[in-house]
């Protein structure tokens, strides 16, 4: 049996490693969402970046929807009931898991991320329907192996796997890593799973991009980079993608009564492992 004091103790060691004196590209994203679980510096550089690419919050949003329809299509439609979801970020709306366990109560989610503030509200992800499951695991997107040992002792990686890596490999900074991060947790996952990227890119508003990249990076945060829509396809060069393609987020099967269709920095795609 584990020791409740341990954990107790690692949990607070795990949680001091919050700063809330250096942004995080988490807490901007909420703020951004209009969230409440940010700080002021967080707000400042937020802020600052706006003004580089003053659309910003309407691609956090439309990446968010993005995600909701393709979670949608895939426990719908694709019929998938297991989901891998790598770079968990802040709770918000229209989590994984509330999206596919409303689809089908019987989904089984597994939230992956190493990030401690991410960690400080996983007990927000770690509700479920009964008849399903959802988990959550500390682990670094460098270390698929890490991610694929420790999430096979809740999915079963005899049956297909919906892989959702929506605004992590933007954080690797190679690209040939990150193309090799993808193809390994493909091959852990059978025929019939699915892939589902999106990525900042320099597709749209190219210029104030780099321009608001570069000032992130120099901020003293966890550094990102933009890639091109050819290098994005790399990605996907082991699953067949589904139309419309690799396109901006707002423009993935966009829900017309709903939304505003306009192109957004995140591009999106969804593909299926043959």
């Amino acid at each position: 049996m584990s020791d409740p004091s341990a954990s107790r103790d690692e949990g607070i060691a795990r949680t001091a490693r919050l700063r809330t004196d250096v942004s995080h590209s988490a807490r901007i994203w909420n703020y951004w969402l209009g969230g409440k679980d940010h700080y002021p510096v967080d707000e400042e550089v937020g802020d600052q970046i706006l003004s580089f690419v003053p659309a910003l919050p309407r691609s956090a949003v439309a990446d968010r929807r993005f995600l909701a329809r393709a979670v949608r299509f895939l426990a719908g439609e694709a019929g998938v009931r297991q989901f891998l979801d790598v770079g968990t970020g802040l709770p918000t709306a229209d989590n994984t898991h509330e999206v596919a366990q409303g689809v089908d109560p019987s989904c089984r989610i597994v939230y992956v991320d190493n990030d401690p503030l991410v960690l400080a509200h996983a007990h927000a992800l770690l509700t479920s329907s009964p008849e399903g499951v959802t988990d959550y695991i500390e682990a670094d997107v460098h270390d698929p192996g890490a991610i694929i040992e420790r999430a096979a002792r809740i999915l079963n990686f005899d049956e297909p796997v919906a892989i959702t890596m929506l605004g992590v490999l933007n954080f690797v900074m190679d690209t040939d890593e990150a193309v090799d991060i993808v193809h390994r947790l493909l091959d852990a996952v059978p025929s019939g799973s699915y892939l589902v990227v999106s990525h900042p890119t320099t597709e749209v508003d190219a210029e104030a991009m780099r321009t608001a990249v570069d000032y992130w990076n120099g901020q003293g945060s966890a550094p990102m980079t933009l890639r091109s829509r050819t290098d994005l396809l790399r990605l996907f060069d082991r699953v067949d993608l589904l139309e419309p393609g690799l396109v901006s987020c707002s423009r993935w099967r966009p829900e017309a009564a709903r939304e505003e269709i306009v192109d957004v920095t995140h591009f999106g795609g969804v593909g299926r492992k043959p």
